[in-house]
């Protein structure tokens, strides 16, 4: 069970539940390796070093959606994937969010995860584009940013899945803490940020995920593949 996860603080209630669900022991060793950026876990994943991980939704377009499937999703706004200034540049660290940038036809810098939350609160002019906000403005559903995606353990992933829906998860004061020093955020606003982000995959999620598909097919915007 190798298990890769982005190391943003949109996973943050997943961290904080991982740590106390039931698992091989060498699944939390290799979590705990395994932290890296979207575009890197998908590249992990495609040519399988990872067996399982919250994969960007473009890059798990070929797995099949069901009732316990996990995602990344935002509603209205998500607060941390961006579009600023007036020069074209995507960040190297997204697939999903660089994708939804050509799909909603916009000219500017993508700015995805941790750095894209400072650029929000410390920028009073909101002078940039919250691309969830932008989508549901067109499509009026939400926008799946990953999905939870594995090559087998279907049964371990389908409880864990089942589990992590029906917790509600607390983040300790400790852990908010250590993520607010290590993102020069302020905790509040790290907790306002979570309140825009949940992960189950509902009828309208999944319609969202498919409307985000056929775009990428009409507008022949190419997925991340091994080759």
């Amino acid at each position: 069970m190798r298990f890769g996860k982005i190391d943003y603080l949109n996973m943050l209630p997943f961290d904080v539940f991982i740590k106390s669900y039931p698992t091989p022991c060498y699944f939390k060793q290799f979590l705990r390796l395994k932290k890296t950026y979207p575009s890197k876990l998908n590249e992990s994943f495609l040519f399988r070093r990872i067996d399982a991980g919250f994969i960007s939704s473009i890059a798990g377009y070929s797995f099949a959606l069901h009732s316990h499937s996990l995602g990344i999703v935002a509603y209205k706004e998500v607060l941390s994937v961006l579009v600023v200034d007036a020069k074209n540049a995507f960040d190297k660290e997204s697939a999903s969010s660089n994708a939804l940038s050509k799909v909603l036809g916009l000219k500017g810098e993508v700015l995805i995860g941790n750095k894209a939350l400072q650029f929000y609160y410390s920028n009073p002019k909101k002078d940039f584009i919250d691309l969830a906000a932008l989508w549901y403005e067109k499509k009026r559903l939400p926008f799946v940013f990953g999905r939870l995606c594995y090559y087998q353990n279907k049964d371990f992933y389908k409880r864990l899945s089942l589990a992590f829906k029906h917790k509600k998860t607390k983040i300790p004061y400790y852990i908010l803490k250590e993520a607010a020093l290590k993102t020069n955020l302020k905790r509040q606003d790290i907790l306002n940020y979570l309140q825009k982000i949940y992960y189950t995959l509902g009828k309208k999620e999944q319609s969202g995920l498919k409307a985000f598909y056929r775009e990428l097919l009409f507008k022949r915007i190419q997925k991340p593949k091994r080759f």
